[in-house]
């Protein structure tokens, strides 16, 4: 993994990148671009990242390279989602979670070279290579009912567009993001909802879960309360995915009665992928620790994230990309002169997005991506 920061003054934006790019294989890139508030209105902030982002294309210096997902973390999503473009070439989604940094946009961006790309008509983003699908399903929201309602509507829309590509969630769904407004309120009904539908499907405590995401984030529909993002494969055997626990410092998250796993590592030919769920402030015991002290609750995230990746045979060295969910903007300045500090070159981005207890001051979500030789599999 290597790693660059660039700055183009002329028009104040930021591209935090990590590279993974192995000679004569798959070259993956992720990227966080950073708008540097100029007192100016969201329209013209939304020109500027999108210039960054045709620049991070040339710095890249990869012709081969394709978008595969994009996440505009917004500040107003009701409000600026209509100024934004209306069709994209990749999986993408926008979500209120204000990034912290004063300004009022900012993109994560995952790029590939040797993709065969497909867009669905019901939005699922397929990319195809070395007999590999990779089955993206952005911004999903249900404007109809409760939390509860609208969860289900969205996983059993989500299970009908997967049976449409011969996959299922049980066997083939890898990653989800839960988005939830007012998460101290409406977090319930999605976390039953969700329950009730993977014991539908067969996962349980005794099978397995999916790694995920489950934060505070407002949908850019007023009705809607839920939105889901979802990454899913198929083509690999079930030898090539480890489930991560990492039991000395975490416990199992259906004991405190939610249903996701810790962690998930993919291993193909030449390379793993490792999925790390969101994760505070917790010890085995599943209680939160560190009440009150953002500091050290980031640093016990910290150890926690850490002992999963080891699991997958990982460290923050092969980290691509850092997500930071806070519940209070007053503790920003703090947060992000820590992670600046412990994580000088990781792609990170710090944003307004209460965590699923209101004891939790923090949480981080990670992706790593790690050099290794499987010859039983195919490359990724």
């Amino acid at each position: 993994m290597t790693t660059k920061k660039v700055y183009w003054e002329e028009i104040g934006v930021k591209a935090d990148i990590s590279m993974f790019m192995p000679k004569g294989k798959t070259h993956e890139i992720h990227a966080i671009i950073h708008v540097t508030p100029r007192d100016d209105d969201f329209q013209s902030q939304y020109q500027r990242l999108e210039k960054g982002y045709l620049n991070l294309l040339s710095v890249c210096d990869d012709s081969g390279l394709k978008p595969i997902t994009k996440r505009f973390f917004l500040s107003d999503a009701t409000n600026q989602r209509p100024l934004l473009q209306q069709t994209h070439d990749c999986a993408v989604s926008f979500i209120q979670q204000a990034p912290l940094d004063g300004s009022k946009i900012a993109l994560w961006v995952y790029l590939a070279d040797n993709m065969e790309k497909k867009i669905h008509d019901d939005g699922l983003l397929e990319a195809s290579h070395n007999g590999y699908r990779h089955l993206w399903s952005m911004g999903m929201q249900d404007s109809n009912g409760d939390s509860y309602q609208q969860t289900m509507s969205l996983l059993c829309k989500y299970e009908k567009s997967l049976a449409g590509k011969n996959a299922s969630i049980t066997d083939n769904c890898i990653r989800t993001w839960f988005f939830v407004r007012d998460v101290d309120t409406q977090y319930s009904g999605m976390v039953k909802a969700r329950k009730e539908n993977f014991i539908q499907h067969g996962l349980t405590q005794q099978t397995h879960y999916i790694a995920s995401t489950g934060i505070c984030g407002i949908p850019s529909d007023p009705k809607a309360i839920i939105q889901l993002d979802a990454y899913a494969m198929t083509g690999f055997h079930k030898q090539q995915q480890k489930y991560l626990y990492a039991p000395t410092h975490l416990n199992p998250t259906y004991e405190y009665g939610v249903t996701f796993e810790r962690g998930t590592a993919i291993q193909f030919g030449d390379r793993s992928h490792v999925y790390i769920s969101g994760t505070a402030s917790i010890n085995n015991k599943g209680e939160v620790i560190n009440i009150g002290n953002v500091e050290k609750q980031a640093e016990r995230m910290w150890e926690n994230v850490g002992k999963l990746l080891e699991e997958a045979n990982a460290g923050f060295d092969n980290v691509a990309y850092i997500i930071v969910y806070l519940r209070d903007v007053a503790d920003y300045s703090k947060i992000n002169g820590m992670f600046s500090k412990r994580f000088p070159n990781i792609p990170y981005i710090v944003t307004l997005a209460p965590v699923c207890r209101p004891t939790w001051l923090i949480e981080m979500e990670c992706m790593a991506i790690v050099d290794n030789n499987n010859p039983q599999w195919n490359d990724f």
